[in-house]
This record gives structure tokens, sequence and C-alpha cells, in this order.
């Protein structure tokens, strides 16, 4: 099916609403010759006058009235559209994010989200691995390896590990020597955290940067993603290096001790990322806002409160 041009459109729906070649023109920045000839071409096309001309009075014809019903509404749900796909419907964001990250983080914090932004409507998409910046997707991202190219990207923190276990497990250490303590326990090691690296790699940085080395006869089990091997903590099961953003109040509180030794960081840098399309879209302005003031509360009230170890 043939349709006439875009701009042909665009510039008898101009017409139209103003009643004026001049001041559609200016609204299209454009001249007032092209106007002319975009509405002349599209006549021709449609093979009806739109415009009765008399001297300098216009006026619509009735075929003109009745197309410009149609077409009006046409462009502006073209518009709408258009604006959705670049900037995402206003108060729906969609926000994906490692799924560690969410249940231990992001979701125990909404509730403050929802106070002092009542008006944004956030739904999560949590993902195992590297999630792909696509508006398939999400409309926005937390990521360790946000686009170079078309999105903006706000940093949140840079990830640190520090050793943690379960209580019961701390009661049995913590007036024993360490590191020597530690490996009496098994040590429960996160291959994602450095994934293109052999098994234990976690472990085995951490040790070095302590300046110390791994005992050879050290029991060390293996987990895909930090989330299981926290939750294998949590249960007594050995010493896990946490990432300090997955460790909450109630794991402080209840289930989970952080060894007082040294903390490690692993060079990835989280980010809040979205694309430049979207830069005025108010509702995601306000997201990273929230999320970078949530890191910051984080990093000076909750992990440096953590400094001194456990009680």
């Amino acid at each position: 099916m043939k349709l006439p041009p875009l701009r042909a459109l665009q510039c008898f729906e101009a017409v139209a609403r103003f009643n004026s070649f001049s001041k559609a023109a200016d609204q299209l920045n454009i001249t007032q010759s092209a106007v002319s000839h975009q509405v002349r071409q599209l006549e021709e096309y449609l093979g009806e006058s739109m415009f009765n001309r008399r001297g300098r009075t216009l006026s619509m014809t009735d075929m003109g009235e009745r197309y410009y019903e149609e077409v009006s509404q046409s462009l502006a749900n073209i518009s709408t559209a258009s604006q959705q796909i670049r900037e995402g419907k206003s108060g729906k964001i969609r926000l994906a994010l490692y799924s560690s990250l969410a249940v231990k983080w992001l979701i125990p914090r909404l509730d403050n989200l929802r106070q002092q932004y009542p008006e944004i409507d956030l739904s999560l998409n949590m993902v195992a691995d590297e999630p792909d910046c696509s508006d398939q997707v999400a409309d926005c991202f937390i990521t360790v390896n946000p686009p170079k190219r078309n999105f903006v990207s706000q940093f949140l923190y840079a990830e640190r590990l520090y050793p943690v276990c379960g209580k019961k497990l701390w009661q049995q250490i913590q007036d024993q020597p360490l590191p020597d303590a530690l490996w009496q326990h098994p040590l429960l090691s996160v291959q994602s955290v450095y994934p293109d690296s052999a098994l234990g790699e976690d472990w085995q940085r951490w040790c070095e940067l302590g300046g110390f080395t791994l005992p050879k006869t050290a029991t060390v089990h293996y987990f895909s993603h930090m989330l299981m091997a926290a939750e294998a903590a949590r249960y007594d099961q050995g010493i896990t290096l946490l990432n300090h953003y997955l460790m909450n109040d109630q794991d402080r509180q209840h289930n989970l001790v952080r060894i007082p030794m040294h903390d490690i960081l692993t060079g990835d840098n989280f980010y809040f990322v979205y694309k430049k399309s979207r830069a005025k879209q108010t509702d995601i302005v306000k997201l990273g806002r929230w999320l970078k003031q949530q890191c910051y509360d984080q990093e000076v009230y909750g992990y440096d409160q953590d400094l001194d170890g456990p009680e």
C-alpha cells in the first residue's frame, strides 16, 4: 500500500491547524514555499483540494476537514508512540539488575523509594548474568559493563568483598587466631566474581592481599553465584567472601557475621545505566538520584559501621 509522504502530511496538518501557510512554516522551521509545495504534492496524490484559496483568505474544503480529523489524530498517535519508545511511559519504569543485588540490597529498600516517589511504578527484571541493555529487556539497568555509546552511566559503587560466616561458626573461631582459624572450615568460593580465572581465585587474591598463602589442605566448595554462597554461609556451611552490599541489616542481626579481617576490591564498578534519549525522563532521573543516595548511605552508615567487626 502506497502512502503519502509523511512530510506532506505534517505540512498539511500544520496549515490546517493554524489556518495559515506562513504560521505553519514558522512552526515547522521551513520556508512558506516549501510548505505550499508539500501541500500541493499531497493534493495531487489524493486527487482532491484540501483548501479553498481566495486571495489572502484560506479555508478548508469539506474533504480537507474530514481528512484533517483523521490525519491529526494519526500524527498524534505516531508522536506518542515514538516518544514512549524513546523515553518510556511516564511513571512506569523497568529496571534490570543482578538477582543477588535485587534480593539482598534493593528490595529491602523499596518502601523508602515508594515513600519518596509514590508516582514511580517500578518493576524489576532480575538477571543472573550481564543484562542486555535493550528496550526489550528494561528501561534502565544496573550493570558493571555499561555500553560505550548512546547511554548515560552513573557510578554507584565499587565492589568490595569481606569474609563472612554464620553466627554458630563464628562462635567456634572467634577466640582463635586469624587467619589460621579459617582454614579449619570449608571456604565457599564464587566463580562469578572472577569468571575468567581459575576456581578459587577470589580466595587466592584475598589471601595474597593479606600477605599470607592459602593452605593446600584448605577445603573449598564452589558456587556459580554469590547469593548461593551467602545462603550456604548463613546456614554455617562455611566461610564466604561477600559483596558488602549483599549483607543487609537482618543478616547482621540474625544470620551473618563479618569476620574482622581485610576486604578486597574486585575491580568491578556498578553503574546505573539508561539511554541518552531518556536523559530528561523525570522518573528515571529521580530513580538514579535515589539509587545514588542509597549507595552513599550504604558506604557512610552501613559499610563503615562494620569495620570494627562483630560485637
